[in-house]
C-alpha cells in the first residue's frame, strides 16, 4: 500500500516522468506512466474503500485526474497514435476509479477482473 501512495504522490504532484506532466507539457500519452498511475489508483481504491476521511492531496489528485485528463486530451490536435478505443477505455477507467475512490465502491459486479489497458 505504501508504494501505491508514494506512486500517487509522485503522479498527482506532476513530478518528472509522471503521466500528467508528460500529458500536459509534452502532449504525450505515456502508456507506461498511465499504467503505473492506473494501478496505483486501483490499489488505493481497494485499500481505502472503507475510509471516511482522506488526505486533501489524495482527494484532489483523484479529482484532477478524473476530470482533467479527459479535458486535456479532448483537443482535436492532441496526438493519438493508438486507436481511439484505447483512449476511450483509459478515460473511462480513470472516471471509474475516481468514482470508486469517492463512493467507496465500484459499479462492477464481483468478482470483477480489471482488464489491462
Amino acid at each position: 500500500m505504501k508504494h501505491a501512495l508514494e506512486t500517487l504522490r509522485h503522479e498527482f504532484s506532476s513530478e518528472p516522468g509522471s503521466f500528467q506532466l508528460r500529458l500536459r507539457c509534452d502532449l504525450v500519452w505515456d502508456r507506461e506512466a498511465f499504467t503505473r498511475l492506473e494501478k496505483a489508483m486501483r490499489a488505493v481504491c481497494e485499500e481505502w474503500q472503507e475510509a471516511q476521511e482522506f488526505p486533501r492531496w489524495l482527494a484532489e489528485g483523484y479529482y484532477q485526474v478524473g476530470w482533467e485528463v479527459r479535458s486535456w486530451t479532448a483537443h482535436p490536435n492532441f496526438p493519438r497514435p493508438e486507436p481511439a478505443e484505447y483512449y476511450d477505455a483509459c478515460i473511462e477507467r480513470l472516471t471509474d476509479l475516481t468514482d470508486w475512490f469517492f463512493r467507496g465502491f465500484h459499479v462492477y459486479m464481483e468478482p470483477h477482473i480489471w482488464s489491462e489497458l
